[in-house]
C-alpha cells in the first residue's frame, strides 16, 4: 500500500524550530519529487518547499526562503523539512506529497495526511 506520513508537527512558540517528517512506504522516494505544502484555516494552499529527485534540486517558496531547509534521506526513504524562526503566519496544516521526476506546482501522485503546526506565543 502506497502512503506517505508526516510527523513533527505540533505547537511552537514564535521563532522556536520544528522537523518534519515525511515517510514513505509502498514505493521507494528515490525516484520521486517531494512537495512540502501547507494550507490555514480560510486559505488556500500554498506551496513551501520541493527536492527533486535525480540532482536534489530543491525551491522554497519566497514567505519561507532562508528560514525552512527541505532534505532527503532516501537510505531512510523520509524528506525532511526543518523549520526555523517560525512565525505565527507559519500556522497550517503541513502536507507532503510525491510526483515523479522533477518538482512542479501541482500534478503530484500521492498525498500524505497531514501535520499541524502551530505557531504562537
Amino acid at each position: 500500500q502506497v502512503q506517505l506520513v508526516e510527523s513533527g508537527g505540533g505547537l511552537v512558540q514564535p521563532g522556536g524550530s520544528l522537523r518534519l517528517s515525511c515517510a514513505a512506504s509502498g514505493f521507494t522516494l528515490d525516484y520521486y519529487a517531494i512537495g512540502w505544502f501547507r494550507q490555514a484555516p480560510g486559505k488556500e494552499r500554498e506551496g513551501v518547499s520541493c527536492i527533486g529527485s535525480s540532482d536534489g534540486s530543491t525551491y522554497y517558496g519566497v514567505s519561507v526562503k532562508g528560514r525552512f531547509t527541505i532534505s532527503r534521506d532516501n537510505a531512510k526513504n523520509t524528506v525532511f523539512l526543518q523549520m526555523n524562526s517560525l512565525k505565527p503566519e507559519d500556522t497550517a496544516v503541513y502536507y507532503c506529497a510525491a510526483r515523479p521526476g522533477y518538482c512542479s506546482p501541482d500534478e503530484y501522485d500521492y498525498w500524505g495526511q497531514g501535520t499541524q503546526v502551530t505557531v504562537s506565543s
